[in-house]
């Protein structure tokens, strides 16, 4: 994964954005490693500066963030698919 500020944040972003619209259903949930975990957390600090609304780190746009280090960094689409973050 790109380690540049918020490359990470609007990754998920473009892939939640693309399972909602290609499924009309929110994703089961993000799937980080620590390591990324971090990066996300740079990413939601740096968001909360320009965003005024309330962000949550614990879920990316509604979506869980849950972390293992076992499993690759991935999103579980509403169907159960697992589709790795780029």
């Amino acid at each position: 994964m790109n380690d540049k500020p918020l490359c990470l944040y609007m990754t998920m972003c473009e892939m939640f954005s693309d399972h909602l619209g290609a499924t009309g259903a929110y994703p089961e949930k993000f799937v980080l490693s620590t390591l990324l975990h971090r990066q996300y957390l740079r990413d939601w600090a740096l968001m909360r500066q320009m965003v005024t609304t309330r962000i949550d780190p614990t879920n990316h746009m509604g979506v869980p963030i849950e972390i293992s280090d076992i499993t690759p960094s991935i999103m579980v689409a509403s169907n159960g698919a697992e589709v790795a973050l780029p």
